[in-house]
Parts: C-alpha cells; sequence; structure tokens
C-alpha cells in the first residue's frame, strides 16, 4: 500500500533507517506520479512533474527509478495490487455469493472513487504507456478474473468467459464518469451492475 505523500521526511536528525527512507520517498513518487497524470496525462507528464509532486531531487528519482515508465509501470503494480486486495477480503468475510458480489461492485465503485489518480492510471493512462503497461494489466485482470471464479465456485469454461467479458466491460463503464469526475453517476451504475453480474454468473 502506498502511503500518503502528505508527510513530509523530519528535517535533520531522526530514527528513520535509510531503508525507511528509501520505503517514504518511493511511495511519494509513487503518489507523485498518478497525481502528475491525473492532471496531465501520462504523454504531458514529465520526470520534473514527478518529482515536483513528491518533494524528492532528481537524484533520489534515478536512484529507485531508471525512466519516467519505469516508475508508471511501478505506480500500475501498485493500483493492481489495491484492486486485488479489494476482492481478496471480501472473498475471506462470511456472506453467501450473492452478498459477496454485491460487496465487490460496491468496494470496486468505491476504490475507483476513493483513489482516482490511481484509477485513472489504471484505467486510462495505461493505453498510452505501451506494450509492457498493458501487457500488465491484462495480467491483473486475470487475477481478478480467478479471484471471482474462485471466491463464487466457478469450474466451467462459459461462466468463466463471462466473468472475463465483465471484468474487461466494467473497465469500460467506469471510464466516462471517471474522466468527467461524476461520482454520482459511478454510484449510480451500481445496481444495474449488480443486476447484470448476478444474473450472468449466478446459477
Amino acid at each position: 500500500m502506498v502511503e500518503s505523500p502528505s508527510g513530509a521526511l523530519p528535517r535533520g536528525r531522526h530514527n528513520l533507517t535509510r531503508e525507511q527512507v528509501a520505503k517514504v520517498q518511493r511511495d511519494r513518487m509513487l503518489v507523485g506520479v498518478a497525481d502528475a497524470m491525473a492532471a496531465k496525462g501520462y504523454v504531458g507528464t514529465s520526470v520534473t512533474d514527478i518529482i515536483k509532486r513528491a518533494g524528492v531531487s532528481r537524484e533520489t528519482f534515478y536512484q529507485q527509478f531508471s525512466s519516467k515508465q519505469d516508475c508508471f509501470v511501478a505506480a500500475l503494480t501498485v493500483a493492481g495490487d489495491l484492486l486485488l486486495s479489494l476482492f481478496e477480503v471480501i472473498a475471506e468475510a462470511p456472506g453467501t455469493s450473492t452478498e459477496h458480489l454485491d460487496a465487490v461492485i460496491d468496494a470496486y465503485l468505491d476504490g475507483i472513487i476513493e483513489n482516482e489518480a490511481f484509477a485513472r492510471l489504471y484505467l486510462i493512462e495505461v493505453y498510452a504507456a505501451g506494450p509492457e503497461a498493458m501487457a500488465l494489466r491484462s495480467e491483473f485482470q486475470r487475477r481478478v478474473t480467478d479471484k471471482i471464479t474462485s471466491m463464487l465456485g466457478i469450474d466451467d469454461d462459459e461462466r468463466r468467459f463471462a466473468c472475463e467479458l465483465i471484468v474487461a466491460g466494467l473497465g469500460s463503464m467506469v471510464t466516462m464518469p471517471l474522466v468527467t469526475g461524476d461520482q454520482q453517476k459511478l454510484r449510480g451504475l451500481r445496481p444495474p451492475l449488480v443486476e447484470l453480474v448476478q444474473d450472468f454468473l449466478l446459477p
């Protein structure tokens, strides 16, 4: 999980280890790349934009990342891990398949709203970031499909394919409300999505 970049490192002497300092700086740069690209897009964002938002030096940036692309891929991994963590928590909770699906969609939509910059990076800017980034997002989509099929006990090819389509389609449906910042529309997707997913995935 990426920590908030709002807290600066303590000035002067402190008790943080070198590894802890590097972790704080890395987290700030990952949040910085997400925030910068939410404002300027992948193409329009430079390393300078990232380090300004993160409050680190250029030397610090290149100690951890080889390029803007390298930093983007690391931030995309964080976004994918955030998404997967939602499913893991829900899958371990008690409840019926219907309750789990309802909770998954709620968590997905809330996660987009609460982590808007990372959601934009995962859903929008990835298309400009090249084949490595697209392959990474495809892998995360496969893992999300695996989580859902395991949670629902799906073991047939037909319903797994339906799950793959739904996972891909969800990203498309939420993209425009995300671009326009229409949180009300995002939340309004919940009822039809719950009904659709139940119809396709539950026996």
